[in-house]
């Protein structure tokens, strides 16, 4: 009961020190917060809590030597701005994962400025449709990055928080090794996993378990209870991962559709082609072939000159 009321405390002063660093007035936040009987799941009952989540997919646990790990960090990467939302998607489904293995802590979503420009910011409805519910989400967007890092390792080591998202967008200076080595640390003490969102960036060293290059595939058609699927129907959104860190010699492709009514992952019905590593062809050749009435080329421009201000 004592580790429930503690832990209740953290989320509290977790909460009020994301509202100085947005610049908001810090609101009477002890009411709003649930009681440590709610917090008092199966989860947190057991002294043994466990390191590694598997995706039920043995072919895939096999893979991830058990499962993601659950006092680590696994990345998820975009290598283009364009594919935040598979990168966004997939992460919000581990974290509805993680929750409906009986864990009630909230979420805390650690937001950059940048990739809300870019790509958008978390919505209560879109949040439902990847089986998570807004009142157990936090979002937090601090205004540098210095910021955000020192509020994700706040939030591993509160221990209050059923998973944290950190996204930042490429490669930035002043985020390697040594800080992605610091967050490992504070995930593996306080046994919290850490989801790093990494938006429009290129592979890089790190301390993370597994890395995930995550690319949009499209969905199949619902599925009607004879088996046979709906005609012009979207179904379950569906992932093209490439398993690019891991124990494994070689990249592992495949696609990984998300119920988010029964939560739970399964193999697309094409994972067949995904399942080989991605190797060029031998010979490709031209797609298209060029095009014999093609416009002329443009005319050189001519020089330009610096004419000065009329005001």
């Amino acid at each position: 009961m004592a580790n429930q009321a503690a832990a209740q405390e953290r989320l509290v002063a977790l909460r009020e020190q994301i509202a100085r660093l947005e610049g908001k007035t810090v609101p009477a936040l002890g009411a709003a917060l649930p009681s440590a009987a709610e917090f008092r799941t199966e989860w947190q009952r057991d002294d043994t809590r466990q390191t590694r989540l598997p995706l039920d997919i043995p072919r895939i646990d096999a893979l991830l030597e058990g499962g993601l790990p659950l006092d680590g960090i696994t990345e998820i990467r975009s290598s283009r701005m364009a594919d935040a939302g598979a990168a966004s998607g997939f992460a919000l489904s581990l974290a509805a994962y993680i929750k409906s293995r009986g864990n009630a802590a909230p979420v805390l979503w650690v937001g950059d400025v940048v990739c809300a420009m870019e790509a958008g910011l978390p919505y209560g409805a879109g949040l439902k449709q990847f089986g998570l519910q807004p009142e157990d989400f936090l979002y937090a967007s601090p205004r540098k990055l210095a910021d955000a890092l020192w509020l994700a390792e706040a939030a591993l080591a509160s221990g209050a928080l059923a998973a944290t998202i950190f996204e930042i967008p490429g490669n930035p200076k002043h985020f390697g090794l040594t800080e992605s080595r610091r967050l490992s640390l504070r995930a593996k003490a306080s046994g919290s996993p850490l989801f790093l969102l990494r938006h429009g960036g290129e592979e890089e060293a790190g301390s993370a378990c597994f890395r995930f290059l995550t690319e949009p595939a499209p969905a199949l058609g619902r599925r009607l209870p004879d088996g046979s699927m709906l005609g012009g129907s979207i179904g379950h959104p569906v992932f093209a991962l490439t398993l690019e860190k891991s124990r494994n010699p070689a990249p592992f492709s495949f696609l990984l559709e998300w119920n988010p009514h029964d939560r739970q992952f399964s193999l697309g019905d094409r994972a067949a082609e995904h399942t080989a590593p991605r190797q060029p062809k031998t010979n490709p050749g031209a797609r298209f072939a060029a095009s014999s009435d093609r416009p002329d080329r443009k005319e050189i421009m001519g020089s330009v000159l610096a004419y000065d201000r009329a005001s």
